[in-house]
């Protein structure tokens, strides 16, 4: 941390925190061309030290944006530490060995699976073990700012797919927080189980990395040129650069599963942030808002939103529709669960995959966030499923913010009828889907826009396992 206390950024905050009286401020990030925009920012910005924690990252142009920045900031001397989990990952090996290559660069493989012989059929026979990922998501630049959320990195998250969109979420945050997050993201950077790249994927010449930088800046990245200056020209990013936008001052906390929670038996003891979280939730008095893309509870859930509903609370939760979902069998674990969920009491809401301008887009609700009692919010990676709680590794902050979380709570509230179903029985016990479509009510009686198959495949898929999902 010392080592960053001299650069532009940490004073630049300093500034910020003496003006405002606050050890930390906060800005939602929820369209995707400012989440990217604040990512390329701070790199742009970072003179000292790049953290860089993510479950998955794809060869498209986001993914080759930011891979690009990394090396620009490496060219200036900044220190990049890059911790990827091993299995959805899809750069690529040989990528793997061309990001690692630069000396300024440390590209770390969270778990990997050994890549003698099929990586997936490694997979399947080390299962107890491959089975365990880390889902954390952070971006950490001069131990003075972040972004945490449920973003990674690939196209569908921050508006560059052509075909999908994902309706996501990322607080960036300055200040103190920032050093606190440092040291969760030090914690898994140090693990047993974070091996370097070069051991799992080898390495490569300094020559073949001239010699790809050469190919990379010709040919591959004109497309994603244009991603990267729109990103940095996006609306946000201009009002930070004329200092038109307001930050808010809060106090908050860094919530993380211990990295251990990979490498011990299967228990409630190593459910740090879920737990966490639980506890919040028994402590609100009025409202609490849930979105969640992947919504599990269990017979365990449908109790305890029960009884937070009988206590006199407000229960929202959004999740994704069998159309928008873009995990089939995960909705297969979510169908049997509706009708209990909506009796005992919770107002639930689906994501409808057409609440995009494109017709030709799928959109996909990717969000992960609790709203407690319009007071604070928690932001981070954790998704309501077994998998989440039980077996992967998870992180988020919880920032108090009655300002903030107000206009969140409020404009996610109002907006909800032009992008949601709301779900509910009718006398009979048959579930309905109400839209508001071009001013009207449409009530559908089937999963809507789901075809047939993916209905039929939903329903084969109730076969799996829900704990694995």
């Amino acid at each position: 941390m010392d080592a960053s206390e001299s650069t532009t950024l940490k004073q630049k905050v300093e500034k910020w925190k003496e003006i405002n009286s606050s050890s930390s401020g906060f800005y939602p990030l929820v369209d995707g061309s400012d989440a990217l925009g604040a990512r390329l920012h701070l790199i742009e910005a970072a003179e000292k030290t790049i953290d860089a924690q993510y479950f998955l990252m794809k060869n498209d142009s986001a993914g080759q944006v930011f891979a690009a920045a990394l090396f620009a900031a490496a060219d200036r001397g900044v220190r990049v530490r890059f911790l990827l989990d091993d299995i959805f990952t899809t750069v690529g090996d040989e990528a793997m060995t061309i990001i690692d290559g630069h000396p300024n660069i440390e590209l770390r493989l969270y778990n990997p699976v050994s890549r003698t012989g099929i990586k997936w059929l490694n997979y399947l026979g080390d299962f107890s073990r491959a089975n365990r990922r880390m889902h954390n998501k952070s971006f950490i630049v001069d131990n003075a700012a972040a972004v945490v959320g449920g973003r990674n990195i690939a196209d569908e998250y921050f508006n560059l797919n052509q075909e999908g969109e994902f309706l996501d979420f990322d607080m960036l945050i300055f200040g103190e927080l920032s050093e606190a997050l440092s040291v969760e993201f030090d914690r898994y950077w140090n693990h047993e189980r974070s091996v370097p790249a070069e051991v799992v994927v080898g390495h490569i010449s300094e020559q073949e990395l001239a010699d790809f930088r050469n190919d990379l800046s010709r040919e591959k990245l004109e497309l994603a040129r244009k991603h990267y200056q729109e990103a940095l020209e996006s609306d946000l990013m201009l009002s930070i650069g004329q200092k038109e936008t307001r930050f808010y001052s809060a106090d908050a906390i860094v919530i993380t599963d211990h990295p251990d929670k990979l490498v011990t038996a299967i228990d409630a003891e190593n459910r740090l942030l879920a737990k966490a979280l639980t506890e919040i939730v028994n402590e609100v008095t009025t409202e609490v808002v849930v979105m969640t893309p992947y919504f599990i509870p269990g017979k365990a859930g449908v109790d305890f939103w029960r009884s937070i509903v009988a206590r006199g609370v407000r229960v929202v939760i959004v999740t994704n529709s069998l159309a928008a979902n873009n995990h089939t069998a995960v909705h297969s674990g979510y169908a049997g669960y509706r009708k209990d969920i909506i009796r005992a009491g919770v107002e639930l809401f689906e994501a409808r995959a057409d609440a995009v301008a494109a017709e030709d887009k799928t959109m996909t609700m990717h969000t992960k966030a609790l709203i407690f009692d319009r007071k604070s919010v928690f932001v981070g990676s954790l998704n309501l499923d077994p998998r989440s709680i039980e077996i992967n590794s998870e992180m988020g902050v919880v920032v108090s913010s009655p300002e903030m979380t107000e206009s969140l709570s409020t404009r996610l509230l109002s907006n909800l009828p032009q992008w949601t179903y709301r779900v509910t029985l009718n006398e009979q016990g048959k579930l309905r889907w109400h839209a508001n479509i071009d001013g009207e009510e449409v009530v559908e009686t089937k999963e809507p826009l789901a075809s047939w198959w993916r209905r039929f495949s939903a329903w084969f898929l109730r076969i799996a396992p829900e704990s694995q999902l």
